[in-house]
């Protein structure tokens, strides 16, 4: 990458689009070359030409939201970074977006600090998770990216815990998992709470990150 980081921002609402433009525009070394309403307007801007080093990427737009859209990039330009931009703090939001491709999500009311490490640790490590989602799951990240590591031979699962694992990474509730694996959902709770303790991590994302970097789910 060259030292200007340019960027584009994907999101429907203009005002936000201007607005934040704007505020990158004071920041060194980054430059806003591109703003579309959504990512089919993206795609039709990029057409056959260089991608921005950074996406900034709104969730839910007409067309084509931000899931679509992650894939897309993804799929034709793996080096340009996706940070996703969002009011959702759900974690079926955060879950669905990481694994369409997003490195990074951060929610609007984010202020310009955050903003600004969220750019300078895409550009570094390639990843950034804000304090809603990094202590739950930069951890299992760094824990388990190495398969053959001293902590993944420790936990050893159980072909149900294994089932109910590539579930979690679904956008289906706890509920619907009960009712798939036949079982109560008092059951799937248990499932549940012994993966938070064999894998050391608090959310159901962090769930969906070990099972991620364990190659037990396609992205």
């Amino acid at each position: 990458m060259s030292n200007i980081i340019t960027i584009a921002i994907v999101d429907d609402h203009s005002l936000f689009r201007n607005g934040l433009s704007m505020l990158i525009g004071l920041m060194p070394n980054y430059q806003v070359v591109m703003q579309a309403e959504n990512g089919k307007d993206f795609i039709e801007q990029v057409g056959a030409g260089k991608a921005p080093d950074l996406v900034l990427l709104d969730i839910a737009m007409p067309e084509m939201d931000g899931y679509a859209t992650a894939q897309w990039i993804v799929e034709n330009y793996p080096e340009t970074r996706i940070l996703a931009l969002s009011t959702m703090d759900s974690d079926t939001a955060i879950i669905k977006m990481i694994k369409a491709g997003a490195k990074g999500y951060i929610l609007k009311d984010a202020d310009t600090d955050e903003l600004k490490l969220a750019f300078s640790e895409l550009i570094a490590k390639g990843f950034f998770y804000n304090d809603l989602v990094s202590k739950k799951i930069v951890s299992s990240i760094h824990l388990f990216a190495d398969r053959d590591s001293h902590a993944s031979q420790l936990f050893k699962l159980t072909p149900r815990e294994t089932e109910f694992l590539q579930l979690a990474c679904s956008e289906k509730s706890y509920a619907a998992i009960a009712s798939e694996m036949f079982v109560s959902e008092r059951t799937v709770d248990g499932y549940r709470e012994a993966l938070f303790k064999k894998l050391n991590v608090t959310t159901r994302v962090g769930l969906v990150m070990y099972a991620i970097k364990n190659g037990m789910v396609l992205l």
